[in-house]
């Protein structure tokens, strides 16, 4: 199969739909013909990367048997090229965030126009395949296949003294938390730090990895709750300090939070951490449901839900035993379930039933 894939949201620039597209990039090529064109400069460039990659397309499309797009935006360019090519199978990848997004002018032509005018949706999660049909965007156009991860990107041999360099501090005695990824306010860092945070044992230290529009809230939360000493942020890391971090923390909490017109598509941090055998707590909520197996890679709380959070820490960090055996039962179930290689072979299994309708 000769597939298309087109991104524009592609390292270097970092985030959670351009780690997706590179890895669905890279790992397509073990099963197919794969050319991608990528958005390698982030939103400023994409005023030019829009017309420059459907003018390229309109001269391209005849060499490939499918157009794959990274998200549900890039249905504006697979809307024209469908225009010119209307037998020609374009398919889109739909994370949540781009069927939701809060404008009137994009809900009016994306989500009512292009991205129902595409031939199938692939989306990552069950949330946002529902989220889809309430769009009245025909059922039979989008399966579900979840996020991928590479374990063995992850892992390493990391002992707790290099968290202590890193954290620069003595964690003898100490259970250390840590959330990771784009600090946006459906995360729940704030709510956690001001209503989590300050219930549970001493023994815990809570450590924020990643940047975004809530560090302000999130320090404020911080020095109103005087949980200075209990917690550390630490701004963008390097990839090798992000595995440190994966490998040697007790817990991963994603604590997030209902936002009206923002969602968690799917939530690749989780598998990253599960993928590193930690285990996980998370809110019941979008689709963190679909990245975290009950009992099996995690716990899944009730969102906003402060004295179940509490409980369920604190019954993992004094349980070491029962906390130990969550986190091999969670790489185990994530290497089986979200493992690159199965997740492209499912792609283009889907990608092969959209060209024969």
């Amino acid at each position: 199969m000769k597939i298309l894939f087109i991104s524009r949201a592609y390292p270097p620039v970092t985030g959670g739909i351009e780690n997706q597209n590179y890895a669905l990039s890279v790992w397509l090529k073990k099963f197919a013909d794969v050319t991608t064109i990528a958005n390698r400069h982030g939103k400023k460039a994409l005023f030019l990367f829009f017309p420059y990659v459907t003018i390229r397309v309109l001269f391209t499309a005849s060499r490939y048997d499918v157009i794959l797009l990274g998200d549900g935006v890039l249905a504006s360019v697979g809307f024209i090229i469908k225009r010119f090519y209307p037998r020609k199978t374009i398919v889109s990848v739909i994370h949540g965030l781009d069927l939701t997004f809060p404008s009137n002018l994009y809900q009016k032509l994306w989500v009512r126009h292009f991205i129902p005018s595409l031939d199938g949706l692939i989306a990552v999660s069950r949330e946002t395949r529902e989220i889809a049909l309430k769009k009245n965007i025909t059922d039979t156009k989008i399966t579900v296949i979840p996020n991928g991860v590479d374990p063995k990107s992850l892992q390493n041999d990391y002992a707790r003294s290099d968290l202590e360099k890193l954290l620069g501090r003595n964690l003898s005695e100490t259970h250390v938390l840590l959330t990771a990824g784009r600090l946006a306010k459906r995360k729940g860092v704030e709510w956690f730090i001001r209503n989590v945070l300050p219930t549970l044992p001493e023994s815990v230290f809570y450590v924020i990895s990643g940047t975004g529009p809530e560090e302000k809230n999130i320090r404020s939360a911080i020095r109103e709750t005087h949980t200075e000493n209990r917690t550390k942020m630490l701004g963008r890391v390097s990839d090798a300090d992000r595995n440190l971090l994966l490998n040697t923390v007790d817990l991963f909490v994603q604590s997030n939070i209902p936002i009206p017109g923002d969602l968690e598509g799917f939530g690749i941090a989780v598998i990253e951490a599960t993928a590193c055998g930690r285990p996980v707590v998370a809110s019941d909520l979008e689709g963190l449901k679909d990245a975290v197996c009950q009992n099996e890679s995690g716990i899944l709380v009730e969102a906003g839900n402060a004295p179940a959070f509490q409980d369920v820490i604190i019954d993992l960090i004094t349980n070491t035993e029962k906390r130990q055996s969550l986190g091999k039962r969670a790489l185990a179930y994530t290497e089986a379930h979200y493992h690159w290689n199965i997740i492209a072979r499912l792609y283009v299994e889907a990608l092969e039933q959209f060209i024969k309708k």
